[in-house]
């Protein structure tokens, strides 16, 4: 048996989860992927769903697979996930059904009837976060209005990673970050808004208690200890939000000015400030001020991301022609460039569907041509991510009133090379990519932390810099790219 401290790090993702088992040994940080399964939206009820039992039971598959491996030197689990989305628990402490996927149409139309109740402005002084008409506060409006039952009979509204841990070890409460993604924290003080609860009519008493990453929150139950055939672990508290995990890991050297991009699905891009910024500025670029790990706020944008380019690859395989991501992006490579381009938040793009066909939809609503050739679609949507990144940066700038030297991209999407180019094309100004599992990186260190093992998240992001290695991206073309941009930058101010 060794005695290393070894941490499992169970990461879901929309399109997937994994269990990952991270150690630290000679300075480095190491990490093994254990189990990996897929995830993705279930239709139950005519609603888009996740399938929690299913998700829980390959969960913990994982963990007993790590546990074993670990030969009984686990010193923590944790769990991270996306945001927004929660589980009800009953009186009986019960799952009441499986929670619904932020994609469901139920919020159609909620964003405006919030406004009715309580002004857009009003709202975002309260919570100064992005509006996005998924956000907890849209889905538990629409609940409110239609499910009113379901409401009554409900205890505690548990986000998806907490919910993961509750299941876990019969602790509920709601980790920091991920509850700040709910349009329901104020931002400023990190506690449930009562002003956004009571003009909207909300049950303010279903929301679970707050606690900060890395705080140890209890440990595993003595059935699912005995389930797993390990100890009763302690089950720790992280950025349980993966993008703040992700931002955990951003291997950044504290004396430059730098920016994040966490790539994947969504691109999230911010800075890590000390304050929230909630002002006329923020408010009109519609930035989001959400929680990060030692009680930092992650001044972001979210951007549609590389759900555009997996939605098109799943409808041109559903027709026959499975190309995979690496031909895509050859295709994408030698495709005219600037041909038209697109915004990518456009609210088309937001539910699964036909994506070229939205595509198409849009640059023909815009006066510019539909195409037919998958790399020019494929190019079309890279290129307009780029721009779309430099005008986040810029805006970044203006609120923060810092110029930014170096942006930081993090995360499953710096697989696509000629997007990580494009980005540095765009924005002018050098690119370091990696690490590509930062969000289960950040997971770890979090953990490390609660341990003892890492003394503050600098000591973690420089483990991280020596346990990689970062490829970096210098601009290309600057001249071209700047007079294109200035050509369309007005399209992402909507």
């Amino acid at each position: 048996m060794s005695d290393k401290k070894q941490y499992i790090a169970v990461d879901l993702g929309a399109e997937s989860g994994r269990v990952m088992v991270g150690s630290i040994s000679s300075g480095k940080l190491t990490l093994e992927e254990i189990h990996r399964f897929g995830n993705g939206p279930i239709i139950e009820d005519d609603s888009l769903k996740w399938d929690f039992n299913r998700i829980f039971e390959e969960i913990k598959t994982g963990i007993a697979k790590a546990v074993k491996q670990a030969d009984g030197c686990v010193a923590g689990i944790a769990v991270d996930s996306w945001g927004v989305d929660f589980g009800l628990i009953d009186k009986n402490n019960k799952l009441i059904e499986n929670p619904y996927h932020y994609r469901d149409s139920r919020t159609n139309g909620m964003m405006d009837r919030a406004f009715e109740l309580m002004p857009k402005k009003s709202i975002y002084n309260a919570v100064g976060i992005q509006f996005l008409q998924f956000n907890t506060l849209y889905q538990l409006l629409s609940l409110n209005f239609n499910r009113q039952k379901i409401l009554q009979k409900t205890n505690k509204l548990i986000f998806i990673a907490d919910l993961v841990s509750y299941y876990l070890s019969g602790e509920i409460f709601g980790e920091y970050t991920l509850a700040s993604t709910s349009q329901l924290m104020d931002m400023r003080t990190g506690k449930w808004a009562k002003e956004v609860f009571e003009k909207l009519s909300l049950p303010i008493g279903i929301m679970p208690d707050i606690v900060q990453a890395g705080t140890v929150v209890g440990k595993l139950t003595k059935e699912i200890a005995k389930e797993l055939n390990c100890e009763q672990l302690p089950v720790i508290a992280v950025g349980s939000h993966d993008t703040a995990s992700a931002v955990a890991a951003v291997p950044a050297n504290a004396e430059t000015n730098w920016a994040y991009l966490s790539s994947g699905t969504w691109s999230l891009m911010g800075v890590e400030i000390p304050k929230p910024i909630i002002n006329d500025e923020t408010f009109k670029y519609q930035f989001t001020n959400e929680g990060g790990v030692e009680n930092t706020i992650r001044l972001l944008k979210n951007i549609m991301g590389l759900w555009l380019v997996q939605e098109c690859k799943r409808k041109w395989q559903k027709d026959g022609d499975d190309l995979s991501y690496s031909q895509i992006t050859e295709l994408a490579r030698k495709a005219r460039p600037f041909a038209c381009f697109i915004a990518p938040n456009d609210d088309r793009f937001l539910s699964p569907s036909d994506m070229p066909a939205m595509i198409n939809e849009y640059l023909t609503k815009t006066g510019q041509k539909a195409v037919d050739d998958r790399g020019q679609m494929i190019r079309i949507i890279l290129e307009s991510l780029a721009f779309n990144y430099r005008w986040v940066l810029e805006k970044l700038e203006e609120i923060t009133g810092k110029q930014i030297d170096i942006l930081h991209i993090v995360g499953g999407g710096i697989q696509n090379e000629l997007l990580c180019q494009f980005t540095a094309d765009a924005i002018g100004r050098k690119v370091a990519a990696g690490p590509i599992e930062a969000t289960a990186m950040g997971n770890v260190i979090m953990q490390a932390i609660a341990c003892g093992e890492i003394k503050s998240l600098s000591a973690g992001r420089e483990l991280i810099e020596k346990s990689i290695e970062l490829k970096e991206y210098l601009p290309e073309d600057a001249n071209r790219w700047n007079n294109e941009y200035n050509k369309i930058k007005h399209i992402f101010e909507s």
